[in-house]
Parts: structure tokens; sequence; C-alpha cells
């Protein structure tokens, strides 16, 4: 795994994964709590497609309007519609999409003032270029059952639809073989906080390292 600085602020870096229903948002706000930078990508991207967002205009000249809402918005039912039946409008999306999110992700790493950074990449896997930006890839874990179940029960989604996303995403197996480090996430929240500690231990160890020995891997 390459651990060099993070391009964007030379600060200890992880990047943290998993697929739908795995507990992302739960994991990173406990990581927040204990003194990390979280940098989501998710929400970076709804405030890039909100009405007045960086993207839209970008947006309604590569799809039409559509693909837009009255107030200025992404369609986002329609646009999901649409990249997971065209692998060639995905594509597009992305190419307006991306160069933005890395932009964004940047600019806040460069002020962010906690003991080191987590960045919330759900597609970390997929999209490859992560991987070099991040010292360690920190992947949440759970049973594939347990994440259509949460997914179900949250998004009020068929089974269908939750595996259909599934389906679209790196693997679980993937996920794992990518991994520096796995938080299981299928217990309880105690459990799940138990691991946490350990991790954020673990971190700011390295983090303390990398400030004294930056090219040193860890």
């Amino acid at each position: 795994m390459n651990s060099a600085p993070v391009p964007d602020a030379g600060k200890f870096s992880v990047g943290l994964t998993g697929g739908i229903g795995c507990g992302k948002t739960a994991v990173s706000d406990r990581f927040a709590a204990l003194g990390a930078s979280i940098i989501d990508t998710d929400l970076i991207a709804h405030a890039l497609t909100v009405p007045g967002g960086a993207a839209m205009e970008a947006i309604l000249h590569e799809f039409g309007p559509a693909f837009v809402t009255p107030d200025g918005a992404l369609e986002r039912v329609r646009m999901r519609e649409l990249v997971f039946s065209d692998p060639a409008a995905k594509a597009r999306l992305e190419a307006i999409l991306h160069p933005r999110i890395r932009a964004a992700t940047a600019a806040a790493a460069a002020v962010a003032s906690g003991a080191y950074l987590i960045y919330v990449v759900p597609l970390l896997i997929e999209s490859g270029g992560w991987r070099e930006r991040v010292a360690r890839v920190l992947v949440i874990d759970c049973p594939e059952e347990l994440q259509i179940a949460r997914v179900m029960r949250r998004n009020a989604m068929s089974e269908a639809q939750v595996r259909a996303i599934m389906a679209s995403q790196a693997s679980r197996a993937e996920r794992l073989a990518a991994a520096d480090d796995v938080l299981t996430n299928d217990g309880t929240l105690a459990a799940l906080d138990r691991q946490i500690a350990l991790l954020h231990a673990k971190y700011m160890a390295f983090s303390e390292r990398m400030a004294l020995f930056p090219v040193q891997r860890l």
C-alpha cells in the first residue's frame, strides 16, 4: 500500500470505504468525535448538484433539462436510472463530477484541523485513483444479508433494488483484499466503538510518525 503523504495536504490520511449499508456514516461520525477531520465525498457530490451547485451548469449542458429539477438541482432518480443502465452516461457524469470532487476534497484537506484525515469514499476501490491519495485504506465490513436488510429498512427499497446497487459496487472480497484495516460492523455499537478506539490510537501513532518521518512507510 502506498503510504506517501496525501498530495492535497501532507497529512496522514485514511480512505474509508464499504458497501452500501455497511455503516460508513456511523463509523465516520465516531472518528470525528475522537478528533479526526472527515471529508465525505458523497456530501461533496450532493453539494455540487443542489440548486446553484458548481456542477449543475455542466450537467444541464451535457444531459439536458430532463435531468434538472425545476429549482435547478440534479434530478437524482432519473439520473440514477440512466447511469445504472448506460455505462457511457455514467462515464459522462463522472467526467463532470470527479474533477470537482477532487478539487473540493483538496480544499477541505488544506484547512482541516483534525489530528488526521479520513476521506469517506463509497467507491474508493472502484475509482482507482484514491489509493494513491491515502496512506491506508479502511474497509467497513459486514455480511451481505445484513447490508440488504439495513438498506431495505433505511431506504424503503426492495431486495432486488438493493442487490442491483451492490452488483454495481466492488464485491466484499475485492474490498477486503484492498484493505489495510478492517472494521467489522455486524454487532452492537459498543463492539464497533471498541474497534474504532483501537484504530484511532493506531492512526494517532501513524500521524505522529509521519510528522517526524514524512517519507517512512506506514
